[in-house]
């Protein structure tokens, strides 16, 4: 039996349009060996010649097969098979910019939302974007949904719009596109002054509030603006390093952590050192996860639900409705301040 055969044995089946006969006649004959993996599946000029469908049936065929991961589309030669996971509704490419503990959660949850007919591929840029474009050069047309982690630089702009609007949802960072293009993003600024403000009689019990931020990482700009506002408003003595000295800890410093690069160094000093955490040393960091619900009786956090994040994220994905959302930040007080 050929493709084609297989294809049109499916005609009898009054349920079936053309398209699903066309996507479900493919993917019987690569179940069936008919046509493997490398195989090159027939143009769409000899689609027509031989089964007499529209031109536009046969690329929405072809296009849906692709996103799916199982047909790739190779410039000036065809369309091939490529893999024989007929079960995956759909291929999901998410580009991260690292597999930090809270950014687990949100994959935990948003590999559990989707489920298993969902084939996920993750991929970290690390904030290089360098290091994003060579990643998206070799995933660009392999994938029916992006789900991306944009670095705040304008040239990204015009690499994800060219991405259809319907297979590309921006998640964790928010960068301007067209209205047509989704997201589920963090509010950094706004959201950081006004949860400092809720802690304002806890800062004030300390001499300084130090604010650790390397301008040349991944952290958002709008918590050095929020940290930078409210200190100015409300006449907090401060300053703003880029890394931690070890065994720098003084009494009296409250410090404030973007990222968990220094925290375990400076809790790791603490430790050594006969200060107590939340009366002679406080501690603030971004990013929840349940490691800081834990340690030294619990880390005080300003942070987004990176879980709920994951499962709205795979909710639009299998809905494939628009989304906007900016999701809030909660302020989680434990004993470090």
């Amino acid at each position: 039996m050929t493709l084609f055969d297989k294809i049109i044995s499916l005609r009898n089946i009054n349920t079936f349009s053309k398209h699903e006969q066309l996507v479900n006649g493919i993917i019987q004959a690569i179940d069936e060996g008919i046509v493997k993996r490398g195989d090159k599946l027939p143009s769409i000029n000899q689609m027509v010649s031989q089964l007499g469908f529209a031109r536009q049936t046969i690329v929405k065929a072809y296009e849906e097969l692709k996103d799916r991961g199982l047909v790739e589309s190779k410039k000036l030669k065809g369309y091939f098979v490529v893999s024989n996971e007929t079960k995956v509704v759909l291929k999901v490419a998410l580009i991260m910019f690292s597999f930090q503990r809270f950014q687990q959660d949100f994959y935990d949850s948003f590999r559990k939302g989707l489920g298993k007919k969902y084939q996920i591929d993750v991929f970290f840029h690390h904030n290089n974007l360098e290091i994003f474009n060579s990643i998206f050069q070799n995933i660009q047309g392999k994938y029916g949904m992006y789900a991306i982690a944009p670095i705040q630089d304008p040239g990204l702009r015009q690499v994800l719009a060219s991405i259809p609007p319907s297979n590309l949802l921006i998640i964790d960072r928010y960068i301007e596109l067209d209205n047509s293009y989704s997201y589920i993003s963090q509010e950094f600024e706004e959201s950081t002054y006004s949860k400092l403000i809720e802690l304002l009689p806890e800062i004030t019990k300390y001499k300084k509030f130090i604010l650790f931020f390397k301008e040349d990482a991944d952290y958002p700009i709008g918590i050095l603006n929020a940290f930078n506002r409210f200190c100015k408003d409300y006449e907090i003595e401060s300053s703003v390093v880029s890394k931690y000295k070890s065994q720098s800890i003084k009494k009296g410093n409250l410090y404030f952590f973007v990222s968990d690069t220094y925290i375990w160094d400076v809790l790791k000093d603490v430790r050594n050192s006969e200060y107590i955490v939340g009366k002679e040393i406080g501690i603030l960091s971004h990013n929840d996860h349940v490691v800081k619900e834990i340690v030294f009786g619990g880390i005080t956090t300003i942070s987004t639900d990176f879980k709920e994040m994951g499962k709205k994220a795979a909710a639009h994905i299998k809905n494939q409705e628009e989304t906007k959302i900016i999701m809030p930040s909660n302020l989680i007080k434990r004993n470090s301040l």
